[in-house]
């Protein structure tokens, strides 16, 4: 699988309107070469840079099988958990200081929902139904 943005490149800035104390909009996403099979996708994006830990910024599963794309600033199709900001769905960019890493991972899956998924067993149950993966890194610096 690959995965990229239109908003960002690989290693580079994620632009300010996706910052958490901007507009807060979710960064284009889109992906291709999915396995076959894929009954769905489930999508994070974690900061591990973060002083208390990695920091859960968007939680994503039960991702239709036929979506490739998820459109800047959209509510995405699927069912978004709360992320470490304490909200619901996407929570941006937002460093105390320096430069944070901010990976975003979409899993073709082998099932249509995650049971029982927390935030806690997220990655691990993407895991065990994952057929493959794919990922992309921004970087976002403190204003």
């Amino acid at each position: 699988m690959r995965l990229w943005s239109d908003d960002f490149e690989n290693g580079g800035p994620i632009p300010d309107r996706c910052a958490y104390r901007r507009d807060n909009l979710s960064p284009h996403l889109a992906w291709d070469d999915v396995p076959t099979g894929t009954a769905s996708f489930a999508l994070i994006c974690n900061d591990p840079d973060a002083p208390v830990g990695d920091w859960i910024h968007w939680l994503v599963h039960a991702i239709p099988a036929d979506v490739r794309e998820l459109q800047a600033g959209k509510k995405p199709p699927g069912v978004e958990f709360k992320n470490d900001f304490g909200s619901v769905g996407w929570g941006g960019p937002a460093p105390p200081s320096g430069t944070h890493r901010y990976f975003f991972t979409i899993y073709a899956l082998d099932v249509g929902r995650l049971d029982g998924v927390t935030k806690k067993n997220f990655r691990s149950l993407c895991e065990q139904h994952k057929l493959d993966s794919a990922q992309v890194m921004g970087t976002y610096s403190k204003k």
